[in-house]
């Protein structure tokens, strides 16, 4: 069977080297100059490329449990079995993130364009594919510099608009378009939340373990627990990451961010700490009432957003103000403007109906012969190399050709 695979990025690389193990003939077409770029950038360069807790809960989209016959023919272990075999050894850490050992994309890109070149596959770079129709039981492809080809079935597998310097566009959601199929609406996820900037500009760089709430109205959206990242402009970093899908979604609805920057303890505890703490240095400015508890930067800001005077003595802080600043420390509040655009997201949320697909095979319900995996489809994940791990799976399935 001759089969194309359109974007070779994750997803599609994966396609390719499943269609080719089973003895198709495979072409392999990127837009971009070479494969894998967005892979590259992934993880800050270190490429998470799954979560050994992979699981449908990891998973958003109108029907999240469509990821499940894919983790079952080609789940976390089975990914890291794939990449051994092509010589990439790796290295679990918190949070059953897993990463290549080499703590760089470049070996992750490096095996999968090897395994390529040693699978026969035929590579297509710097060639966007313009049209993709029906051509009797096959399809008709043909690129943007004029090239014509025809194949017995299709793999979509071109990405979603997240990162569009990196490779990121609408291609997929075109080609599909064509063929009948529909979409989801789309927004960023992965993405730096964007606040009122008071705060956070005099925080810039600073990194804190946190417990994160996204609230509308008082009412708790999203939740997440990790490291947040303060920016010119708001917070960054993997719990922030968690709850921009929420985010995104709100609107013009506003919200606010609160933060809990003692997660491991309880108002009462906090409180007792601060008493403590005032006993003990008397003579210390309130400023440094939070000192050896956050970041000293972090804590001179809790001290001035509780309302507490900088250079008042701690012996002489009330109860009331020192309960004022636990509560900073447990309830900090930032009012939500809404999230940086696809230009800065990791991944986009929504996308091709995955209803108009078999999650046994991924192949269209609608036009046979025609499959798509990644992050073309409905269907976005978690923080923590819940993305990848999609990719892979679903690249895995849609290259079987069932």
């Amino acid at each position: 069977m001759k089969a194309a695979v359109i974007g070779a990025g994750a997803s599609g690389m994966t396609a390719a080297l499943r269609a080719a193990s089973l003895g198709h003939e495979v072409t392999l077409f990127e837009r971009q100059a070479r494969v894998g770029r967005k892979l590259m950038a992934t993880g800050n360069g270190r490429c998470n490329i799954t979560n050994t807790g992979a699981g449908p809960q990891n998973y958003h989209g109108e029907a999240p449990d469509f990821v499940l016959p894919a983790l079952r023919a080609f789940g976390p272990q089975a990914a890291l079995d794939f990449f051994r075999g092509l010589g990439l050894l790796t290295r679990e850490e918190y949070g059953g993130r897993v990463y290549p050992l080499s703590n760089s994309a470049n070996s992750v890109v490096d095996v999968l364009r090897q395994a390529l070149e040693a699978a026969g596959a035929d590579l297509v770079c710097g060639d966007r594919v313009r049209e993709l129709r029906r051509q009797g039981r096959g399809f008709r492809l043909v690129t943007e510099s004029g090239g014509k080809y025809s194949f017995d079935a299709v793999i979509v597998a071109c990405g979603g608009l997240a990162g569009e310097k990196l490779g990121g566009g609408r291609d997929g959601y075109e080609l599909l378009k064509a063929l009948g199929h529909t979409r989801t609406a789309l927004r960023p996820a992965l993405v730096q939340l964007t606040t009122e900037p008071l705060y956070p500009r005099s925080l810039k760089g600073i990194k804190a373990d946190c417990r994160l709430r996204l609230l509308l109205s008082g009412r708790v959206l999203a939740e997440s627990e990790g490291e947040v990242l303060f920016t010119e402009t708001g917070v960054s970093g993997p719990a922030a990451f968690d709850v921009s899908r929420a985010a995104s979604g709100l609107g013009e609805a506003g919200g606010q961010l609160e933060l809990d920057f003692l997660r491991d303890y309880s108002a009462a505890e906090v409180l007792r700490h601060l008493s403590r703490r005032a006993a003990a240095a008397p003579g210390l400015p309130a400023s440094e009432l939070l000192t050896g508890s956050v970041h000293n930067r972090l804590g001179r800001m809790l001290v001035k957003y509780s309302g507490l005077e900088a250079s008042k003595p701690l012996q002489e802080l009330t109860e009331t103000e020192l309960e004022a600043a636990a509560g900073a420390c447990k309830h900090f509040r930032l009012p939500l403007r809404g999230t940086e655009g696809f230009a800065s997201a990791q991944v986009t949320a929504g996308g091709i109906r995955t209803s108009e697909f078999r999650p046994e095979t991924l192949e269209s319900r609608i036009c046979p012969g025609l499959y798509a995996c990644g992050e073309v489809l409905d269907i976005d994940g978690d923080c923590g190399g819940f993305n990848l791990q999609w990719a892979w799976a679903s690249g895995f399935l849609a290259g079987s050709l069932k």
